[in-house]
Formats: C-alpha cells, structure tokens, sequence
C-alpha cells in the first residue's frame, strides 16, 4: 500500500488518473507489470473521491455493472454480487436502492466493490473518505486493511491526512506544490495488524 500525500493542486488525482489509464501523461510513463498503460486496464481499480455511481441504478446493478460489460453470465455476476458485497461489509437489504437512498458511507461502500467486481491487481483511491466524518472515516481505514487482507491488490491511496498514510500503508510519497515533485518516500515499517492508537 502507497500512500500519496501533498497539497491541493500537485497532481495527485491527475497522477491517479494516468496509471488509471484514463490520462495520457505530459512526460514519462506509467507501467504495469512491464507494459505501458495507454488505456483503462481492467487489471487497474479506480475510487474517485465521489463514489460516481450511476444514479438509475441499484446499488447491486452498480456493483456488478464492470461484469456485465464483461460479459458474465448473470448466475456468475450474482455469485461474485454475494462475495463483493461481504468483502465491503454492506448491508444486503441495502442493495435494492438507488444511490440517493443510500447514505455517503454506503455510496462509498458501492464504489468501493464495483472496483474491486474484477479483481484488480491494483486499486486506485482517490481520497475515497475525505467527505465521511471522523469515526466512519476510521473504521473505514480500518475496513480498508481488513480488504487488502483478504484481496492483496496493490493499493495506491491519495490522502491529505499523515495519520491516515501512517496507519494503512507501507510507503509515504510526498508531493511538493505544483508542479508536483516527489520529495520524499517514506518507508512505514510499523508492524502490522496496525491500530488507530
């Protein structure tokens, strides 16, 4: 796990984007095992700091929307819906409302298993908790290494709070203002299971 840190307007989303596959970089490159991304993967997970859930659809068909694109059988898309949505700890009942029923966590909940549908070597997120109050933000920093246990992607996860890095990743890369330069990577070498003490 990799936290990003750095201020406002550094290029953190934009550096998020690019490894998405979703911006093609000014200079440089960024690479998955060896080869250039150019295009979205679906090897590659993105949470945006807004869960961007389809608002006509239920927070199930949101889930399992990048399978049907994948064209699974919908059996299949139904057994993977059961995993994901234990993987993520929401509620089932929860999985017939649209987005605007469902409550910030929740809506973060949906994004969050409709990236992980395909099993992505890597996870991109995007200050996914930035807009929950304190304690939910917690327990789901929390959630998070609970996730990355069970699944082991590859996170890269932009934050602004060093309390956050510190707690859920193994490295720090900080950004310096605009134009965004690294000018630093932390090693965490805390033991883990971590805590928020």
């Amino acid at each position: 796990i990799v936290a990003l840190i750095g201020p406002n307007g550094c290029g953190k989303s934009t550096l998020l984007r690019v490894i998405a596959g979703l911006l093609s970089p000014s200079s440089g490159e960024a690479r998955l095992d060896g080869g250039r991304i150019t295009e979205p993967d679906p090897r590659i997970g993105l949470v945006f700091q807004e869960p961007r859930l389809l608002p006509w659809r239920s927070a199930a068909d949101n889930i399992t929307y990048p399978l049907e694109l994948a064209d699974w059988p919908a059996a299949r898309r139904a057994t993977r819906l059961t995993a994901l949505i234990e993987m993520v700890d929401l509620d089932p009942a929860a999985t017939t409302a649209r987005p605007s029923e469902l409550s910030g966590g929740m809506r973060q909940r949906v994004a969050l298993a409709r990236a992980l549908a395909l099993e992505p070597e890597v996870l991109l997120l995007d200050e996914p908790f930035s807009a929950l109050d304190a304690l939910t933000r917690e327990r789901f920093d929390l959630e998070l290494l609970r996730l990355w246990d069970r699944a082991a992607p590859t996170i890269v996860l932009v934050t602004h709070s060093i309390a956050e890095a510190i707690l859920v990743a193994d490295r720090v890369v900080v950004l310096s203002p605009r134009p965004g330069r690294v000018v630093a990577d932390i090693t965490v070498d805390l033991p883990r299971p971590r805590t928020i003490a």
